[in-house]
Parts: C-alpha cells; sequence; structure tokens
C-alpha cells in the first residue's frame, strides 16, 4: 500500500490550528503516516510562543511523525540549539534532528528514505547574511547537486520557497491571480529542482495555494508536480494542507514511472531553450535501444559554476567513490592525499574539520594514517593486511559484518551470494574468499574454480532461456572483489554491447573489443591485461567477447557504471541504485533459499 502523506505550507507556530485541521482531515480520509511542513514553521510574534512551546516541552503532544523545513520565526534559535546539543542528535544525520516526540528538524539540506519514499529537502531561504539558521549556504546548495548525480528517483523534495520560473509554459487560466516570481521566489531552487529532478516539488512562503500540471523532465522518463501551499490560518481561506499518497518510485515497473497526463507540460526550467528539431526527434526515435536508457552518462551538458564556494573544504563525492562529476567545476577541494588517508579509514569530519562530533561512536579513525601502513595494506597477500581487513569488510566470512545469509555456495577459494538490493531475480556476486581487491589477482588455480562457477550460471540460466553478463570494477581503491553476475532476457543479449558502447561513448571513452574462441580464453587475456596497479572496468558478454576499459589515474569512473548501464538495458532506471532495490533479512534469506534449490543441480560445490 502507498504511504499516506500530509503536506502543510507555512505553519507561522500556530500548532493548534494546524493539529486541529490534521485531526479532521485523518478522520475523514485517514489515517496518514507523516506530516511534512514546508515554509516558516516557528512563530511570527512572541504572542505565539507560549502555545507553540507547549508542544516543544511536552505539555501538547504532537499526534503524528511531523517533519519541518522552515528553521527560522521567533524562538527558532533556542529551541534548534537545544536539538542540535541533544546526545540523540550528534552525528551525520540525514533523516532529522528530533526536537520532541514525532518532531524532527530538517536540517541544511539531504536525502533519506521514509516509508520507502526517497525525500531530499533544502532548509532555511536564500540569504546574502551568513546566519546560523533559517538561511542555506553553498555547502547545502553542492550537497544537493551530488545528490541529483546519484542514481534513483527523488519522490519528494521539500523547499520554504518557490523556483523561480515555476509558471512557465503552465496553464494561465489556473495560475493565482497576482503571482509573481519578485517575493518568495528562488532562482537557485529552479536550477536544483531541474537537476533532481522529483516526482513532486513542495514549497511554501508565498501564502498561496497552487498546483501545477505536470511537467515532463530533460533526460528523465518521469514528470514532476509542483505543489505550493498557502499559511495556516490564512485569512482568505486558500488551502494550507494537502495529501497525497505517491507509490516510491523504487517499487514501481518503468511503464508506471513513465506514465504522463495529457495535461503534461514541457519543463518551465528551459523556457527559451533551443528545441530539438523534428528530425533529430525522428532520428532518435529509430534507434532499437533508447538514449533515455544513458542519461545518467550524458556529460554534453555541462554546468556553470555557481558562486565560488569554499575551495578550502574537501569534496565528499571525491573522496568516497574517487571521482567527481561535477570535474573542475567543483566547489571543493579534489585532493589525492586526502583520498588516500579516506581509504585508510580516516574520518571524513576529521579531514575536512580537523574534528569529529562522534567522537568514540564514529566509526572511522581520528588520526593520519602514515604511507608505511598503507604499503603494507596494498601487499594482496600480506597476513597482516587480510587480518586487519577483515575485520571491517563485508565479503570477509571472518568478518562479523558478513550477512552470511546471503551465502548461497561456497567452495575452496570462491563462494556465490546473492547481491545486496538485487537488481533482478538471481542477480548474484562470485567472491573470493581470500581478501583481494579483484578476481583478477588470483592464481590460476582459483581461475578454474571460478571459471566452473560461472559456466555451471550460464548453465543455469540458459536452462530457465536467459544469457547472462558478468562485470568487475577494479580499482586501487577496492577492498574486497566481487564479480557482479547478472541474468538478463535472451532477446537483449545481442543489445549489450551497444548499450555499453554508448554509455562509454557518452562518458568520453571507447572500450576494447575482444572475441574469443572460449570464455576461458577470454579470462586468460584479462589476467594479461591486469598489472595489479591500474584501475579497469570489463564486461564478459554472452557468446565469448569481452569489452575492456583501462581507466587512467586522472579519469573520472563512476564506480556503480555496470550496474547503471544494465538497469538502463532492462528498462529499471529507478533501480540502478541498489538501495532502491532493499529488502528485509527474512525476504532475503527466503530468496536465497528459493536460488539455492533451483540452482543446485548446476551448483559445481554439491
Amino acid at each position: 500500500m502507498a504511504p499516506r502523506i500530509l503536506l502543510c505550507g507555512d505553519v507561522m507556530g500556530r500548532l493548534n490550528q494546524l493539529f486541529k485541521r490534521v485531526s479532521s482531515v485523518n478522520k475523514s480520509a485517514g489515517p496518514f503516516d507523516v506530516l511534512f511542513c514546508v515554509g516558516q514553521f516557528f512563530p511570527e510574534s512572541t504572542d505565539q510562543l507560549d502555545e507553540f512551546m507547549d508542544y516543544i516541552e511536552g505539555r501538547t503532544q504532537v499526534p503524528l511523525p511531523t517533519y519541518f523545513i522552515g528553521d527560522y520565526g521567533v524562538g527558532a534559535p533556542k529551541v534548534l540549539l537545544a536539538a542540535s546539543k541533544d546526545p540523540a542528535n550528534r552525528g551525520f544525520k540525514m533523516d532529522g534532528l528530533r526536537v520532541c516526540d514525532n518532531l524532527y528538524w530538517l536540517k541544511g539540506s539531504g536525502k533519506f528514505t521514509l516509508l520507502e519514499l526517497s525525500v531530499a529537502y533544502l532548509s532555511g531561504r536564500q540569504s546574502p547574511d551568513a546566519q546560523q539558521y533559517g538561511v542555506y549556504s553553498q555547502d547545502d546548495v553542492d550537497a544537493l547537486r551530488a545528490i541529483a548525480e546519484e542514481p534513483g528517483i527523488v519522490d519528494l523534495f521539500l523547499t520554504n520557497e518557490w523556483p523561480s520560473g515555476v509558471t512557465n509554459r503552465a496553464n494561465t487560466s489556473d495560475i493565482p491571480a497576482g503571482l509573481s516570481d519578485s517575493m518568495g521566489s528562488d532562482s537557485i531552487i529552479a536550477e536544483l529542482v531541474g537537476e533532481i529532478k522529483p516526482r513532486y516539488h513542495i514549497a511554501g512562503s508565498k501564502g498561496i495555494y497552487y498546483a501545477r500540471e505536470p511537467y515532463s523532465n530533460i533526460e528523465a522518463v518521469h514528470v514532476t508536480r509542483f505543489i505550493g501551499l498557502a499559511t495556516v490560518g490564512n485569512k482568505d481561506k486558500q488551502k494550507f494542507i494537502h495529501a497525497v499518497s505517491p507509490m516510491p518510485a523504487s517499487t514501481m515497473s518503468s511503464t508506471d514511472i513513465a506514465m504522463k497526463t495529457t495535461n503534461t507540460t514541457l519543463s518551465p526550467y528551459t523556457f527559451g531553450e533551443k528545441r530539438t528539431s523534428p528530425e533529430d526527434t525522428a532520428k532518435r526515435s529509430s534507434d532499437s535501444v533508447s538514449d533515455s536508457q544513458y542519461w545518467r552518462y550524458d556529460v554534453s551538458h555541462k554546468r556553470q559554476k555557481h558562486g565560488a564556494g569554499d575551495g578550502d573544504k574537501l569534496c565528499f563525492k571525491f573522496l568516497s567513490s574517487g571521482s567527481c562529476p561535477r570535474g573542475e567545476k567543483c566547489n571543493f577541494r579534489h585532493d589525492l592525499d586526502a583520498k588516500e588517508q579516506y581509504i585508510r579509514g580516516v574520518c571524513f569530519d576529521f579531514l575536512n574539520k580537523g574534528k569529529c562530533e562522534r567522537g568514540p561512536d564514529c566509526n572511522f579513525k581520528h588520526s593520519l594514517q602514515d604511507e608505511g601502513e598503507s604499503d603494507a595494506d596494498r601487499r594482496p597477500r600480506s597476513q597482516n593486511f587480510s587480518s586487519n581487513r577483515s575485520k571491517v569488510c563485508w565479503f570477509c566470512l571472518s568478518s562479523p559484518d558478513v550477512e552470511s545469509h546471503l551465502i548461497a555456495s561456497i567452495g575452496e577459494n570462491y563462494y556465490c551470494a546473492l547481491a545486496k538490493g538485487p537488481l533482478v531475480e538471481d542477480h548474484v556476486l562470485l567472491i573470493p574468499v581470500e581478501h583481494l581487491p579483484s578476481t583478477l589477482s588470483l592464481s590460476s588455480e582459483s581461475g578454474v574454480e571460478l571459471s566452473k562457477f560461472q559456466n555451471s550460471l550460464r548453465m543455469y540460466h540458459k536452462n530457465q532461456g536467459k544469457q547472462v553478463i558478468f562485470f568487475e570494477w577494479v580499482s586501487r581503491r577496492t577492498s574486497h572483489a566481487n564479480l557482479q553476475v547478472v541474468p538478463i532476457p535472451t532477446s537483449k543479449a545481442t543489445l549489450v554491447e551497444k548499450i555499453f558502447n554508448l554509455a562509454a561513448e557518452k562518458l568520453g571513452f571507447k572500450f576494447m573489443f575482444k572475441k574469443f574462441d572460449s570464455d576461458s580464453d577470454g579470462r586468460k587475456f584479462l589476467r594479461a591485461q591486469f598489472d595489479g596497479n591500474s584501475s579497469l572496468f570489463y564486461v564478459e558478454l554472452p557468446g565469448s567477447a569481452i569489452l575492456l576499459h583501462q581507466v587512467e589515474d586522472n579519469e573520472k569512473f563512476p564506480a556503480q557504471f555496470g550496474r547503471e548501464v544494465v538497469s538502463g538495458l532492462l528498462n529499471m532506471a529507478d533501480k540502478a541504485d541498489w538501495r532502491n532495490c532493499k529488502y528485509s533479512k527474512e525476504e532475503e534469506t527466503k530468496m536465497v533459499q528459493d536460488f539455492k534449490s533451483r540452482f543446485q543441480e548446476f551448483d559445481p560445490n554439491c
């Protein structure tokens, strides 16, 4: 069942009136799961402060989980400072700081999952004056730009102010009288929503209710619906509370995601841009594989730099993934030394700020790791390396973090496990038992066992009328290797090479293509290309063929490239991010048992 959500405009501290209306709506159309508030949440004057503080201090109860981003108004600094100092709110919390029971402050900017919905937000307003609360920073904006680069669809995007130009291309008869961009609108928000492409964009601050027709997005198949909400208790009786019940994008089929209503318009944020010619449109539509499947890799539209940013701060995207899609236009430092320290397990906050608020609760190191320790870590067969890294490795069988319920078959040198957040049914990983960064690093004896696993999986899927793709991202920063195994319909097998080549072209490189007499010859070729120090990405195609790309040291290569391309091939763009495909432990256990029972007659270890 889809979550039932209430949305509210500027509260202005009028919590009694708000929750009275919530109670009424709950009785007539509920129950509702959660309430999101946009626009000013705190009172306009001290006259309303007593009523407001009754809820904050627990004398009156907040009736359902309530989230707000309008962190300004009378009493805001005192209340928010207390929330910030609460030990329960320490650390990096994108899903809200608890203010009191059932009331949460979405601070700064971020994205989190609630009721399977992906929710992104920007708290505060634009202001040239630096303030502790109620104003968003360039850091907040850049964090959202990084989120926009991540795979997966954002269901809800919450902002206080409206995006400039939202009425462009809209039906003029539906636009409220007197509506103007001059007050309560923000051009930066227009840029962000054009990049994030949420399914719903909710905003307040104008004191007006306006539900715009859906509009289509550039390089995305789904539409966006903008809803502007009025102020609680407004004299004009404009709508300040609105109910929606969206199915999470992560649970929807690609067909449902792409559905459009007859009143859908073009994006208001591309108003005045060059239109695509009918000839170009016809040319694209004639291709057997749609360009929309490669939207993740279209780097032809370079972003302009938005503000000077803070060049002294580190780019988290660069440190954590080894690349930043914004490249030279990023406002933060791409520091190779800091990236090396991050790879060695040093805390990002410690590197960026010189301190970490999580203290002993942090799982990372709070001191710089010297080069000697790093060199020891890089010795693939070092006993010290294996014992230290296996303590914190998801894939080492001796690690307390390994999810053993995902394991389907164990051999002497390799084991087979269900992929976390599988793209399709029977999506599995082949993982070396030894803690090594690549399957190409193992001995020829281990390679024989891997080939047996691969051939068994090929026969298993052939028996089900499917083909199988193997791919691996080999990087110097990879901790424990895993070879991805994704089954595809046989009808799609001839398109695999084309989709990978098109995606590579959009990233600015070309694959090396090699055809072999046997699959084992292909593996021998790959091992010969790997020197133990370089990074590479390869795909083992149906029909004993290989696609190989040697990744240069300064090249920005997406770590999830393989999964994202295959999700495009299968028309499952919403599943490109494995986090959109999560299952409970009980569901995962059942999936593994089902796979084991089907695979048993092909399993080389049975």
